[in-house]
């Protein structure tokens, strides 16, 4: 017998599947390149708070890719999503990985760079 929470079945037996999250607003409009400087920064700093390397790095890759990709990177990571658009999971060992909106999807309010 295994644990209740160590499946990404839920008790209909589907899984979640991952969607893009809602519409955000920065609190500050930003350009794509300080939108791409957070998201470096995130990821640089990430694997310092806790849960393992290889882990996050599927969570890069997923965040990255389009939505049949990134729950095919998820599945195979072993990745338990809390929410279907990534900015809470568990991997199989009960570590919790919290996502930022921003490096999932861009804000209403990003400002193009010319």
């Amino acid at each position: 017998m295994g644990c209740a929470g160590s499946s990404q079945a839920k008790a209909d037996g589907a899984v979640k599947k991952i969607r893009k999250p809602k519409p955000w607003k920065h609190p500050q409009p930003i350009t794509k390149s300080q939108l791409m400087q957070l998201r470096d920064e995130f990821w640089d700093t990430a694997p310092h708070y806790g849960g393992r390397k290889e882990i996050w790095d599927a969570l890069r890759a997923a965040a990255e890719a389009d939505l049949t990709l990134a729950q095919a990177i998820v599945d195979s990571a072993g990745v338990i999503l809390q929410n279907p658009d990534l900015t809470i999971c568990y991997d199989e060992r009960g570590a919790k990985y919290e996502l930022p909106k921003y490096v999932l999807s861009e804000p209403t309010n990003l400002i193009r760079d010319s």
